[in-house]
């Protein structure tokens, strides 16, 4: 009986050819200190004798390096490819990964997860660093990658953490403009749709205490604008009705809207922290007669294709540049970091950047056809 060839090994390509180890191993890992002619003959030989290439967990375990990029969500993975904010983001992050030659680790941050189970998901990712999309203050699995000392950059929530990147927009500040337009077309009866605040759900109205102490400060900060601009037109904002929902998907983005609607039926406007739960209010009201904008106006937030087929009056934010630049900030942070070590210099483990930049960037509003002087 026939015996199965035995695969190639780096020893027996380097006795076919008369060459070290050394020389067989820089083939794959360091190409530049060879010439074509004999690393292609080398590669040539290693397919014939059926070798795969140095195993990639070993390669990893002796140079201490990945070759990956963590990026943690708070959404399940199957609400992350529907959301097209989120989808736009990671199309950055894509673009970055590729240009820094690594693969990209998707770990989904479930909004209930545990401390314990945030622990262990993050110490078993192999990545050389995190990005950490849209998270609350607080929030387990950040806490989990900073105390690994992997490097870790902040995308969104939460800002002003000491020590860490962070790259981001003024959400407080980018949704005023397109609540501005509506006072100034006359709305003084005007509602706000929000997602999530906190970790812990509140599928319903928002208190001032609630809204106070939210840790996720995106939301927090865009429903503020939204409350300050308010307030300079003269509207007392504690009367101004704000409803929140945990999940941002299709069917909870038009029962909030439901919600709002039935129990205000005096508003003339409506102010909504996300595209997706714009779009939801706009499903509402055609299934309730309502037309928009002749009895109601709408303001959305992201910029998202399908908010621009609607017609939305909306903010534009640059999501996939959010997610490339937060590639770029964690390769930055790794070359520093391996720089530093190799000049042996004082790197602790759970140390950032002493300095770390903070990138905001730009938002334009998407002018649309939602917004009309208020009904008579």
């Amino acid at each position: 009986m026939n015996q199965p060839a035995r695969r190639g090994t780096l020893a027996s390509i380097a006795a076919e050819l008369g060459v070290s180890r050394t020389t067989v191993s820089n083939a794959y890992n360091r190409p530049g200190q060879l010439s074509e002619e004999l690393r292609t003959k080398i590669l040539q030989t290693a397919e014939k004798m059926g070798y795969p290439g140095p195993d990639p967990i070993a390669r990893s375990l002796r140079i201490q390096r990945a070759g990956a990029v963590g990026v943690l969500l708070t959404e399940e993975l199957t609400y992350a490819f529907d959301d097209q904010a989120s989808v736009e983001f990671m199309s950055g992050v894509s673009q970055a990964c590729g240009e820094m030659g690594v693969s990209m680790l998707l770990i989904p941050a479930g909004v209930q997860s545990d401390g314990k189970d945030a622990t262990a998901l993050v110490n078993q990712a192999a990545v050389d660093g995190f990005i950490v999309y849209s998270v609350a203050d607080e929030d387990p699995y950040l806490e989990a990658a900073i105390s690994r000392g992997r490097p870790v950059v902040i995308c969104d929530q939460p800002a002003g953490r000491e020590g860490v990147r962070f790259v981001g927009i003024d959400d407080r500040e980018a949704i005023k403009p397109v609540v501005r337009r509506l006072v100034d077309a006359g709305h003084r009866k005007i509602g706000i749709l929000c997602i999530r605040l906190d970790r812990e759900p509140n599928n319903g109205p928002v208190s001032q205490e609630r809204l106070a102490g939210a840790r996720m400060n995106v939301q927090r900060d865009r429903v503020t604008g939204a409350l300050e601009i308010l307030a300079e037109a003269g509207i007392d904002t504690a009367s101004v009705p704000l409803v929140e929902r945990h999940i941002n998907d299709a069917g909870t983005t038009e029962d909030a809207a439901r919600e709002l609607l039935e129990n205000n039926p005096d508003l003339t406007a409506v102010v909504c922290t996300t595209d997706s739960m714009a779009l939801g209010l706009l499903r509402y009201a055609e299934s309730a007669g309502i037309d928009v904008p002749g009895d109601l106006s709408v303001t959305g937030f992201d910029g998202i294709p399908q908010a621009e087929a609607a017609g939305l009056v909306t903010v534009r934010q640059p999501s996939r540049t959010k997610g490339r630049l937060s590639g770029e900030q964690l390769a930055e942070e790794i070359s520093e970091r391996r720089k530093a070590a190799k000049n042996r210099k004082s790197a602790p483990s759970r140390a950032q950047s002493e300095n770390p930049p903070a990138v905001y960037l730009e938002t334009t509003v998407l002018d649309g056809t939602s917004i009309a002087a208020p009904r008579a």
